[in-house]
């Protein structure tokens, strides 16, 4: 196989495992009634006019499956925290003790439970959508090694081997996603 063909699997390889990387990610951000650090990710202050998230501005932890504690570095930032969490609408009430933020994890209501699998489907999507963009994107710079001499056999394998690789990820999102519905269904 040539240089060119390995180069381009290899990269449609890379590509769609960032595509699950982020898939993951963006999973981990809905919650499944359980309390985590992640269900704060992306949640950000103005600290000394620099927009900086806020594990970067405290130290959190989840005592139990139904708590968040935020303990700011710099007890000024405090107000701010509580602030950024409400304006970030994740439906959480932050009780601010003086010296920490703490946020009782409400249970999850059936209905919330299922706008959660559709916002869990829809990141499967997206992800799905990426992998077929690199697919895409693969596919045409193997026509292009076709026009450039590569010969005709090779360039239908490395096709075949693309599809293949695009199979395989497109089952990684689908079994991502079954077990986050599972996870989000379970009370």
């Amino acid at each position: 196989m040539s240089d060119e063909i390995e180069f381009t699997l290899d990269e449609a390889n890379e590509g769609m495992n960032l595509a699950i990387l982020h898939l993951e990610k963006e999973l981990q951000k809905l919650r499944a009634g359980k309390a985590s650090a992640q269900m704060l990710d992306g949640v950000r202050i103005d600290y000394y006019g620099v927009s900086t998230p806020i594990d970067q501005t405290a130290n959190i932890s989840t005592p139990d499956a139904r708590q968040i504690i935020i303990q700011p570095w710099d007890k000024s930032v405090l107000g701010l925290i509580d602030k950024a969490i409400q304006a970030a609408n994740l439906g959480f009430n932050p009780k601010n003790e003086g010296e920490i933020l703490r946020i009782t994890v409400p249970p999850l209501t059936e209905e919330r439970r299922r706008d959660l699998v559709k916002k869990a489907k829809a990141e499967a999507e997206n992800g799905k959508i990426s992998i077929r963009n690199i697919r895409r994107i693969a596919n045409e710079t193997a026509k292009k090694l076709k026009k450039d001499g590569i010969p005709e056999d090779e360039v239908d394998k490395l096709e075949l081997d693309i599809q293949k690789l695009t199979d395989d990820y497109i089952t990684r999102v689908d079994k991502l996603f079954d077990i986050k519905e599972k996870d989000i269904m379970t009370v």
